[in-house]
């Protein structure tokens, strides 16, 4: 990398959506053993942050009667759409899981930010597609991973 653009990154500070690394695998039996992590990036166009709260607004004597909010659960979730490759390790994975219910759609994910910050844990697949659409394009993939419960943080070193 040249220094000048080291130097507009440093000062911009911005990093665009790609730089962001998305992995999944399976969930480990006895809790023990490495998680085998897939990248799943090559030929995803698009992930969105689906993420849901579940809000209460209260308002107490205390205040002048206007309500606050309260952020009562978060619930993390991405979208993921592109197109379908059964040579990708990670789409094959989710692939996998199609026609699964219950702790079959249970999976490890972890998400990798440009910063280099990690949150991984448990999460579910839900409505994985890599099949349909117009006779002229590709088969399309896609999903969403929803993290269980909070994911574990490993803040990185600079």
């Amino acid at each position: 990398m040249s220094e000048l653009l080291k130097l507009n990154i440093q000062f911009f500070g911005r990093e665009k959506n790609a730089k962001t690394e998305y992995y999944v695998g399976a969930v480990p039996e006895d809790g023990t053993e490495e998680v085998e992590w897939l990248r799943l990036a090559k030929w995803i166009s698009s992930v969105t942050d689906d993420t849901e709260e579940e809000v209460e607004d209260m308002a107490f004597y205390d205040g002048d009667g206007t309500p606050e909010d309260d952020v009562i659960s978060v619930k993390k979730t991405y979208a993921f759409e592109g197109m379908y490759d059964d040579e990708i390790e990670a789409m094959k994975f989710i692939a996998g899981l199609e026609f699964e219910t219950g702790s079959g759609r249970k999976i490890m994910f972890k998400q990798v930010r440009t910063n280099g910050d990690e949150f991984a844990g448990v999460a579910t697949v839900k409505d994985p597609k890599v099949t349909g659409g117009e006779a002229s394009e590709y088969a399309v993939f896609e999903c969403s991973i929803s993290w269980d419960r909070r994911p574990e943080k490993t803040t990185a070193t600079p």
